[in-house]
């Protein structure tokens, strides 16, 4: 493979160093947790091509191999030790509502209704209770609210 003339003179492991130089810069700035891991699969190659002269598709087959492994190595480890939070429930929107007393926007009746939470109104299943009545959020289920009475809770 021709490199452009721009890159003429630059040893290839060199490319490769600097690919993952880039990756992982690109990581600070979107992250996701996951170029860090092909960053360091094109580091391994840039590494490897500074010993052994490889033809292009020899290259670009380790560095697949390498990023599938660094990738998956990456999540197993992330699985296995999980990042402490301070909120867990950060991203679990539904799930901050539990405890909450909120208002019954639409009666509930034969177990289903809507609730009013905030500025928003939430599907509700629970006891019936009249709309205007005052319920407490037990538990959540996607986009619905399971619900007690604010005297039953």
């Amino acid at each position: 493979m021709q490199l452009p003339a721009f890159l003429d003179g630059i040893a290839v492991h060199w490319l490769w160093l600097s690919a993952a130089a880039l990756l992982a810069i690109l990581e600070i700035f979107l992250p996701g947790i996951f170029l860090v891991w092909i960053a360091a699969a094109a580091a391994i190659v840039g590494l490897v091509l500074a010993f052994v002269d490889l033809g292009f598709p020899y290259q670009a087959a380790l560095f697949a191999v390498l990023s599938f492994l660094a990738v998956y190595a990456g999540r197993i480890w992330y699985a296995r030790n999980p990042i402490a939070s301070a909120d867990p429930q950060l991203n679990e929107r539904a799930s901050r509502l539990i405890g909450r007393t909120v208002t019954v926007e639409t009666a509930i009746e034969n177990g289903k209704g809507r609730v009013t939470v905030g500025d928003g109104v939430w599907n509700a299943s629970g006891p019936d209770a009249p709309a205007g009545s005052s319920v407490v959020v037990v538990a959540a289920d996607g986009t619905c609210l399971t619900v007690e009475r604010a005297s039953d809770a």
